[in-house]
């Protein structure tokens, strides 16, 4: 007997010293799950998985099904005649799409057609360019066609300066039949120029196929209106925000019935990521963040009666849910993921409350890597609050050792801190490399009450930074932790954090690395694209000198005013193609660094924007971040 305890024993110890710490090469081989939806018979899950190509500098393709109870997936050529279309009419005879249309002159050739080699572009109002494109005249508009292979179809916006689906990101999900069919319902800012760059306020209009005449269905409502769908009883619903010129205001569930908006989550203290209805019409299922996590959540339909409207969180656990895909019996199918796995498909059952999960893409490639332990910490502000810090700590994990410790800055700034899995600031890749990761739940975020989410508004270097401090200073007493080889990392908003605890840390770090990052907040509102983003966060104008909340961002709160504080290592990086934050941020952030002596590096990714997406940039930007953090920490 002994011997057979002594023989499982060395199995399990051969198992777990056949685990490797998670590397930028594994991480860019793991397969990327997007569920496309249930089949028309709702026998099968179909699904995506991309996989990175380093070779052809790209994330090729492959589409799979699989029994929505789980088992053996299968690869399919035609997908799409497995799913239902939504954008084919009820009776089957009109199809909606979407396609971009020549609308305004701005490019030199259109005014000027006898010089057909010139390159200018002439504006004379803003939205000049977003995201990471210059705007070339073209729009995206729907169309419909009764021939389902005709590619002209009837544009349903003719000769309007306005996009639908919505730029940059928008799709398909911004347009929807009525029940009927005799209408079309879609989402649009009908805003041009300056006034497109100052205002979040997208409505939600009805164009009717009978009479070709438009509506506006949310005219009242000055914030975002998004996200249109219909309930099975016939209801129109959609995701409203209130406030013009706020991006992460409360986001919540609108549903139009009987001619009257019901707001079904205005009683929550909570703000909506998105929704799907029950196919009974009762209920509405709905993903949102609490504290440090996104959980799944349902919430009553009431109608008019007086019955109360209540919300009620169904998950909990140390994980994301992150898409609501359908329904099978009593189950509810989503994506879930982990700060140590990649989203794979699970089926949660509402009535048993267990989960099961359906994909398995990336199983066999983590039971060959170490997994890190996540820990939630409760760390007191210096204003008395308890904030919530994720310690993420590295393989096989030993308390009587020195780690050096990361603080990681958060962007949005009102982006939600969760157990997210990302293919660039992927935690459980930092903490392979030996670094234990601190991870606030700092002012701003959501998931913690709206007063929360809001308090970071007008005050980015206020608070939120305490708040950082705060929390890498608690985790810093722990006796696994040197205190001389502390760092601070982020991106976005988090990239200015690092730039702001530059200037503010009093020697607290050793190194830091900011990615597309604001380093002056006046050059940041003079350039910016959504000028809707700065005139609400920042407060105002820098010009404005009798505004005192603008003039504390461009003065006490711009990084560039605590230049001469600098005195520690600096990685900056950046995208050529970022319009959010311009590359001039990064420029001055470097160009002051070397001129001050500091010891500093300038990473530029030319054809990149906000974001790192094609393969070899994305190698490239893990071997400098990791390279830096081993030369300098």
């Amino acid at each position: 007997m002994k011997k057979y305890i002594f023989l499982i024993f060395s199995m399990i110890s051969m198992s777990t010293l056949a685990q490797e710490n998670l590397t930028p090469e594994t991480l860019w081989q793991l397969g990327r799950v997007t569920p496309l939806g249930i089949s028309k018979d709702g026998k099968l899950l179909i699904y995506k998985v991309g996989t990175p190509s380093i070779e052809e500098n790209r994330i090729n393709s492959k589409y799979y099904t699989i029994p929505v109870q789980g088992g053996n997936a299968t690869l399919v050529e035609d997908y799409k005649s497995l799913l239902a279309d939504k954008n084919i009419s009820p009776d089957g005879k009109l199809l909606l799409f979407s396609k971009e249309v020549k609308v305004e002159k701005l490019l030199g050739k259109d005014l000027y057609p006898e010089l057909s080699k010139t390159t200018a572009q002439v504006y004379t109002s803003l939205d000049y360019r977003h995201w990471d494109t210059w705007n070339d005249g073209t729009h995206n508009h729907v169309f419909y066609s009764e021939n389902k292979k005709d590619a002209v179809g009837i544009d349903i916006m003719p000769n309007e300066p306005y996009d639908a689906p919505q730029k940059p990101f928008g799709g398909d999900e911004d347009y929807i039949w009525s029940p009927d069919g005799t209408k079309i319902i879609y989402v649009c800012k009908k805003k041009v120029g300056t006034a497109y760059a100052t205002s979040t306020n997208t409505d939600l209009y009805e164009y009717d196929l009978t009479t070709k005449t438009t509506k506006n269905l949310t005219e009242s409502n000055l914030g975002y209106d998004t996200h249109p769908t219909f309930s099975p009883n016939g209801d129109l619903s959609w995701l409203q925000m209130k406030r013009d010129g706020y991006e992460a205001d409360k986001n919540d569930i609108m549903v139009r019935h009987k001619g009257l908006d019901i707001n079904l989550t205005a009683g929550w203290d909570g703000t909506v990521d998105s929704f799907t209805w029950s196919t009974d019409g009762k209920k509405v299922f709905f993903i949102a963040p609490m504290k440090g996590t996104k959980q799944l959540f349902e919430v009553n339909f009431p109608g008019l009666t007086k019955i109360a409207v209540r919300v009620t969180q169904l998950t909990d656990g140390d994980f994301d849910v992150n898409a609501i895909i359908g329904f099978s019996g009593t189950s509810v199918l989503v994506t879930r993921n982990d700060m140590n796995h990649a989203p794979e498909i699970y089926s949660y059952d509402l009535a048993k409350k267990n989960w099961k999960q359906i994909t398995k893409v990336n199983d066999e490639a983590y039971a060959k890597i170490a997994s890190c332990r996540t820990e939630k910490r409760w760390v007191t502000t210096t204003d008395g609050k308890k904030m919530l810090v994720w310690v993420i700590l590295p393989p096989n994990f030993d308390n009587t050792k020195k780690y050096p410790a990361l603080l990681y800055c958060q962007g949005g700034p009102q982006s939600a801190l969760t157990q997210s899995y990302s293919f660039r600031w992927n935690f459980q890749l930092m903490a392979s490399q030996g670094y234990v990761i601190v991870a606030p739940n700092r002012r701003g975020m959501p998931g913690h009450g709206t007063a929360w989410n809001e308090q970071i508004s007008g005050d980015w270097g206020g608070q939120v930074m305490d708040d950082y401090l705060a929390a890498i200073d608690d985790v810093a007493e722990e006796s696994y932790i040197d205190k001389e080889r502390l760092g601070a990392v982020g991106a976005s908003y988090g990239g200015y954090s690092v730039f702001q605890l530059a200037g503010i840390h009093k020697n607290r770090f050793k190194t830091f690395i900011s990615h597309c990052g604001i380093f002056n907040t006046e050059s940041m509102y003079g350039t910016t694209e959504e000028v809707f983003f700065t005139n609400w966060d920042s407060g105002g104008a820098y010009w404005e000198k009798d505004n005192a909340k603008a003039q504390k961002t461009y003065n006490e709160f711009n990084p560039i005013k605590s230049i001469n504080n600098w005195n520690t290592p600096i990685l900056i990086i950046q995208g050529e193609k970022d319009y959010r934050v311009p590359i001039g941020q990064g420029q001055e952030a470097f160009q002051a660094a070397q001129l001050k002596g500091i010891k500093s590096k300038f990473l530029l990714f030319p054809d990149e924007n906000h974001w790192v997406l094609k393969p070899q940039n994305a190698l490239v930007w893990q071997s400098e971040f990791f390279g830096w953090l081993k030369e300098t920490l």
